[in-house]
């Protein structure tokens, strides 16, 4: 691969008046030496660093976020194996050579690059900015970097820090892999000062940039991660102008785009070439036609259909009468003949098409109850208090899902929560509904250190189910929390590899 290729270069999105920040369809490809000369080519140069997002939520992010744990699956495709380094994430046997783990990690550090580059030539801009916006372009671009370390330090582990912008072809080589503790430090500082630089909303054609609430939920996550509780707390604490909305399902609906749980979420747009998302039919099962779809003219046949299929473990963790259940996921669908079809799929994307091939449906990234279950985790870290803030936290997420409230107390064997660390338990199964296929199940397991027990167990489970899954699946060890860096990144960076 030539790292010049997504090091080098600055693909410039025009944005018109008129049009969503996301109208990025790239025109052309401009040397940063004679470009960034005024505000709306920093606007530009911002709006191509959001881009990268789209290819990254169309794969990679539910790929190792989802698939990788105990939440989904895939249906195996004997006729057709085109993508069968995919069905190795799932089954920890990847390799440093799969292209998938190479997206994103390429497709990460474009995202890197891009904010590089908005974050070096800012100062270059001599005409002056518009109030606010100065602040607000760095705010954007270093709340996307961090965004994107983040993901890359959880999957990776230490990774090659990158500051600034490729300018010559000796720059595309890295010092090598940086410490956790160096990447963290990074992520924190971008995030603070994000937090101080950005607006709290944004009106109109704005809607869905980052905010300062997306910075602090951001850093509220980070802080959480690293079992820093009090400093996670006073991070989520400043998120705010958001609530729970009442119904579930409207977080979901692309015709309530950015509503007031959402705190960031990746922007798709099913009216634009290139912009649109494909969700409905990559969850789709490959077997089913139209019937999930409802689209008679794609065809759902291939190895482009059949993934991030909700497993038996997801299913029986929703309790009897949760709400989310039946508007996150369908245990099957009615074929052509009328038979029932017992293959699961993810519904909290499918709502339709726009045109052929096409829907509308954004990505969630950050919303509001993800906010509230972290405060409820890091007060009950800090010291369980027996129905306190935390649990009134706790039941306002189960609460609008139609559940009864957990108490400490409760004459419900099942409800009562009596000490610490039976509020973990409920916190973290609370997550895992609440949050079902957006991306943040594999991140938990490992941070919460569950990961390995929770993993094994579910292979055993998924193996006796199903006759075929390799003999060495799910042979799930601390050091394959990890994966691996890109082979050609370890050749072409002298990068050390991950010991698997």
């Amino acid at each position: 691969m030539n790292r010049l290729r997504y090091f080098l270069g600055i693909s410039i999105c025009l944005c018109s008046c008129g049009k969503s920040f996301l109208d990025l369809n790239p025109e052309t490809s401009i040397n940063g030496a004679s470009f960034y000369k005024s505000e709306a080519e920093i606007e530009q140069a911002v709006n191509g660093a959001y881009n990268i997002l789209q290819p990254l939520g169309s794969e990679s992010y539910w790929i190792f976020g989802e698939m990788r744990s105990d939440n989904t699956a895939f249906q195996y495709n004997t006729a057709d194996r085109g993508h069968e380094q995919w069905e190795f994430a799932d089954e920890f046997l990847v390799g440093a050579t799969a292209e998938c783990i190479t997206n994103l990690w390429k497709n990460s550090y474009v995202g890197i690059s891009r904010a590089n580059d908005v974050l070096d030539n800012i100062p270059n801009v001599k005409s002056g900015f518009s109030a606010g916006k100065q602040d607000q372009y760095t705010g954007e671009a270093e709340f996307l970097r961090a965004f994107h370390y983040f993901n890359l330090v959880r999957q990776f582990g230490g990774v090659p820090l990158r500051e600034h912008a490729v300018v010559a072809p000796g720059g595309s080589l890295s010092k090598g892999r940086a410490s956790v503790d160096d990447v963290y430090a990074r992520i924190i500082a971008d995030l603070t000062d994000a937090a101080a630089r950005l607006p709290a909303s944004y009106t109109g054609a704005a809607v869905g940039r980052a905010t300062a609430g997306a910075a602090w939920a951001l850093l509220g996550k980070v802080y959480l991660t690293r079992h820093q509780y009090g400093e996670a707390l006073t991070a989520l604490k400043k998120v705010t102008g958001y609530n729970l909305l009442p119904n579930y399902a409207d977080n979901f609906d692309p015709g309530k785009k950015n509503g007031a749980e959402s705190i960031f979420e990746i922007q798709y747009l099913g009216s634009q070439t290139g912009l649109f998302s494909t969700f409905m039919y990559i969850f789709a099962p490959y077997t089913s036609g139209s019937a999930v779809t409802g689209d008679t003219k794609t065809s759902i046949n291939g190895s482009g259909s059949g993934w991030n299929i909700p497993t038996a473990d997801m299913i029986s963790a929703y309790e009897q009468g949760d709400k989310r259940r039946d508007i996150s996921l369908a245990e099957g669908y009615k074929a052509a003949d009328g038979s029932f079809v017992a293959i699961p799929y993810v519904k909290k994307f499918n709502h339709g098409f726009t045109e052929v091939g096409r829907t509308n449906d954004n990505f969630p990234l950050l919303r509001y109850a993800d906010v509230v279950l972290m405060i409820a985790e890091c007060l009950n870290e800090q010291a369980f208090v027996p129905n306190g803030e935390a649990f009134d936290l706790l039941n306002q997420v189960r609460l609008r899902a139609g559940l009864p409230q957990k108490t400490a107390g409760n004459a419900v064997p099942a409800l009562n929560i009596a000490s610490q660390e039976d509020f973990r338990k409920a916190v973290y199964h609370e997550r895992q509904v609440e949050l079902a296929f957006e991306n943040h199940r594999w991140y938990d397991l490992v941070r919460t250190g569950k990961a390995v027990e929770i993993m094994n167990a579910h292979g055993v489970r998924e193996k006796q189910q199903k006759n075929y899954i390799p003999g060495n699946a799910y042979q799930v060890t601390a050091n394959r929390l990890l994966l691996p860096i890109p082979q050609t990144d370890i050749n072409l960076d002298n990068l050390t590899q991950n010991p698997q």
